[in-house]
């Protein structure tokens, strides 16, 4: 039992890790830089860690761009305000998402220039032989430690680790939490403390200050956990923080 609670803890929050350090703050905002070499190895760890649902740097980068562009409007790729329920905002995520990755619809210049690009790398780890690997790998786990039939109920979440971690802030970061800013959006800090996401359900925050690499830090409780390890990267040169103006609640307080 608890090698599976470890297992299932250490793939949440490392798929997630990458998906927020690496396909959003790098890939969609450019929060920071670093050099290619760098980039093909967080293309490696991200497949890794994200397992049987890696997501497109490309794919992702462009819809979230879209998603600030438009959102809240008809033409946000998941916006609660255009679905009814938190399923069929998934679904038609995904359909855009697998249009923009295959490149089956033309984009808007603005929303591809910058964004990493591994063609040959993409179509691998996207591929069906890489997902049924990873599944594999995930079943096996199971089957060596699970010691209760219920700890079964975990695996499928495994499978869509990613869009999960999506969805809940694309549709509850929509829904509830409080405003540090007035935006033309939804958005919302979900949490006030995030030990969840990583510092991701500071939606509101990042609506406002998109390019930022620290979600969080307006408010005295909002630490952002990444933001951390970014820092580190960044002292070791393995990145470079892009250097922008910082805000805080003073900021927030003078624009009420």
């Amino acid at each position: 039992m608890i090698v599976i609670f470890a297992f299932f803890i250490a793939h949440w929050y490392l798929s997630l890790f990458f998906q927020t350090f690496f396909l959003h703050r790098y890939a969609s905002h450019k929060a920071f830089t670093m050099n290619k070499f760098t980039e093909k190895v967080f293309f490696v760890l991200t497949w890794i860690f994200q397992g049987s649902n890696y997501l497109s740097p490309y794919g992702y980068g462009v819809m979230h761009r879209m998603h600030h562009a438009f959102a809240d409007t008809e033409d946000d790729p998941h916006s609660p305000k255009y679905d009814e329920t938190i399923w069929n905002m998934m679904w038609k995520t995904k359909t855009i998402y697998s249009d923009i990755a295959n490149k089956r619809i033309v984009v808007d210049k603005r929303f591809t220039e910058g964004v990493p690009q591994w063609e040959a790398f993409d179509k691998f780890a996207r591929s069906w032989p890489s997902r049924i690997f990873w599944a594999a790998v995930y079943i096996t786990i199971y089957a060596q430690f699970a010691t209760a039939w219920w700890l079964w109920l975990l695996l499928p979440i495994h499978f869509l680790m990613s869009p999960v971690h999506g969805a809940i802030i694309n549709w509850f970061a929509h829904k509830y939490g409080y405003r540090n800013f007035e935006v033309g959006d939804t958005s919302k800090n979900f949490l006030p403390v995030d030990f969840l996401m990583m510092g991701e359900s500071y939606h509101n925050n990042h609506h406002k200050h998109g390019g930022r690499a620290n979600f969080g830090g307006i408010r005295w409780h909002e630490i952002d956990p990444t933001y951390l390890v970014i820092k580190v990267l960044d002292k070791l040169n393995i990145i470079q923080i892009a250097r922008r103006k910082e805000v805080s609640l003073e900021n927030v307080k003078k624009a009420a």
